[in-house]
């Protein structure tokens, strides 16, 4: 576990990131506002966590998944993350299934590319 309790906190950065990209140009937030933000979603974060392993050491997995963070979701009653969650969820599966099509398709081409050399110099 931690050390300390602030190492528990998100990046500063990634926080202001949120923070910048949620509110109009025109809005400013504090340096005190934004470190209480900070402090309230590590605090949501752990609490997710902490359901969401839960959910896994009901079915006996030390890992968590996608669907656990969702069960811990629906359990904690934060039912208006659910949906955007599971859409977000099935992107990233089809961006990862995309890339690794990629990759196994680059490595056909390679493979190709090596039989048509040694077609060409008889080796």
């Amino acid at each position: 576990m931690a050390e300390k309790l602030e190492d528990l906190n998100l990046p500063n950065l990634t926080v202001q990131k949120i923070i910048k990209d949620a509110l109009p140009d025109s809005v400013n937030v504090g340096k005190d506002a934004r470190s209480a933000l900070s402090r309230a979603a590590s605090i949501f974060v752990l609490y997710i966590t902490s359901q969401a392993t839960k959910e896994s050491q009901k079915v006996n997995r030390k890992t968590l998944s996608g669907p656990d963070i969702i069960a811990a979701l629906e359990e904690l009653e934060f039912d208006e993350f659910v949906e955007p969650l599971q859409a977000m969820l099935k992107e990233f599966k089809e961006a990862k299934q995309k890339k690794k099509s990629r990759k196994s398709g680059d490595v056909e081409t390679e493979e190709n590319d090596e039989v048509v050399e040694e077609e060409e110099t008889g080796e």
